[in-house]
């Protein structure tokens, strides 16, 4: 779980980074605050024997609606909703479960992994999309203002 939620809580904190005007340090305190939040909130949902259970209890969004996890990290460095608008595409989509972490961006936008490992058991997982389609995909078809956001990939 560690490893999932600390992709979550990166690929976030490097939206904001993306759009400009927070200082490091409080990008870092939002990236703590945001890991301490998902780790509170999915304590007795995670179940890594059966991974999508409890998916959509741990789906971050972001649908003209703040996430309100989000918007708790996002006031502990005094960034107000209305600001988190302004910097956060205005339809995101966050899918943190047991051993993979992805992400849409828009209603219509392709689903992108951003970590993904093998389950316990030497069970299979499913090949990773294409990033290059990803990388495409930030800058053609997303509902926010035009930004220039750049493609995080993460490993184990």
């Amino acid at each position: 779980m560690r490893t999932e939620i600390s992709t979550a809580a990166a690929f976030v904190t490097r939206l904001l980074r993306a759009a400009g005007g927070i200082g490091e340090e409080q990008l870092r305190c939002f990236r703590e605050c945001l890991q301490e939040a998902l780790r509170e909130h999915y304590k007795h949902h995670w179940f890594p024997l059966v991974p999508s259970k409890g998916s959509g209890y741990r789906c971050i969004r972001i649908n003209h609606k703040m996430d309100p996890l989000i918007g708790k990290a996002a006031g502990m460095i005094g960034l107000s909703h209305e600001r988190l608008f302004q910097l956060l595409p205005s339809e995101l989509t966050l899918w943190v479960d047991p051993f993979e972490v992805s992400y849409r961006i828009g209603e219509d936008g392709s689903i992108c992994v951003l970590y993904e490992s093998p389950q316990p058991g030497g069970k299979a997982t499913k090949p990773l999309e294409s990033r290059t389609s990803c990388k495409e995909e930030w800058g053609l078809s997303r509902s926010s203002p035009s930004k220039n956001y750049n493609m995080m990939t993460v490993s184990s």
